[in-house]
């Protein structure tokens, strides 16, 4: 099993005996979906993976509704929801060659990583930097901030924070569950007939997440059969001000709200009262005079029934970092 690049591509990572990799899962099922063949060559090589769990996926109503004949989900339901999946990932990970001790969960609730950095930035980052100066890997793999999903937007927001208070030096790749990539998932894993036991454990994998499958095992063991596809995290280091690359008509404007989230920590404005600047047909976000990447998000803060984020995260990216999380000092 072998990396193939694009001409324009950082080199990939080595992996070897040395690698010491750590997956950021939002979700049960991520660790398969976005990284399962990876974990499997690291090992294959003599290498250590881990995986960090930021929830238990018990935000899953319709497949527990369906398969527990119920309408109405108690908070009593969705934690007994959350510990099936945990053992479902348990599961998933030894097929993989995990055992439990590699598995790091946090716990967190489902569809509310977004909100652990907006009204839990220190502790929620702290929690991430911890396992990794535990772990210490030399290879981050994480939801890429372009995911439509919430949670794997802002998984790689805690990710990427972490990585920098924790003075990791650690290459970071990202994957695309949730959206298509933007053409800088250029780094895939050749699976020839030689290296078909792999595809076939991921699919095993897979199968442990059986809530999952309730209502989609055709399109989720669809999504666990194709290759996997990395790219390097874009780079979020150096200026003063982000162009941000939404549009919103005036009307729009009147429900927005612009989330910052940074070293120093999350602010969350108004759209009417950032303070925002109109030049060169796009707007401007001052940022905070803070070393280390800066993230903002445009948010509605409305309910409604549509999980995926229609507007999603931008970052300072106005100076090359390539795949390093920090450079060493």
């Amino acid at each position: 099993m072998r990396f193939h690049e694009g001409p324009t591509v950082t080199p990939a990572p080595a992996i070897d005996a040395r690698t010491r990799l750590l997956v950021v899962a939002p979700h049960p099922d991520d660790e398969t979906l976005g990284a399962g063949a990876l974990i499997r060559h690291v090992l294959a090589q003599g290498g250590s993976a881990d995986v960090l769990l930021l929830t238990d996926g018990d935000n899953n109503p319709w497949p527990q509704r369906w398969e527990e004949r119920r309408v109405f989900i108690r908070a009593k339901d969705r934690a007994n929801w959350g510990r099936r999946r945990r053992g479902e990932v348990l599961a998933a990970m030894a097929r993989l060659g995990l055992g439990q001790s590699q598995l790091h969960a946090l716990g967190w609730p489902d569809m509310g990583l977004t909100d652990a950095l907006r009204f839990r930035h220190g502790p929620a980052v702290h929690a991430v930097r911890d396992v990794i100066l535990r772990v210490r890997p030399g290879l981050v793999v994480m939801p890429d901030l372009a995911d439509s999903h919430p949670d794997h937007g802002a998984a790689h927001v805690l990710a990427r924070l972490a990585l920098w208070e924790a003075g990791s030096p650690a290459r970071v790749l990202t994957y695309m569950v949730h959206g298509r990539s933007d053409g800088g998932h250029r780094m895939t894993f050749d699976e020839p007939g030689a290296s078909a036991g792999s595809r076939d454990i991921r699919l095993a994998a897979m199968r442990e997440h059986r809530s999952q499958l309730i209502l989609s095992e055709r399109r989720m063991l669809a999504m666990a059969g194709r290759p996997e596809c990395f790219g390097p995290a874009k780079p979020a280091t150096g200026g003063a001000a982000l162009r941000l690359p939404w549009r919103p008509g005036h009307l729009a404007r009147m429900r927005l709200r612009l989330l910052l989230a940074d070293g120093e920590g999350s602010v969350v404005w108004p759209w009417h009262k950032a303070p925002l600047a109109h030049r060169e047909g796009a707007w401007w976000l001052p940022l905070r005079q803070v070393p280390g990447p800066a993230f903002v998000k445009l948010t509605a803060d409305l309910a409604t029934p549509w999980i995926h984020d229609h507007y999603g995260w931008a970052c300072r990216d106005d100076a090359a970092s390539g795949l390093v999380a920090r450079e060493p000092a």
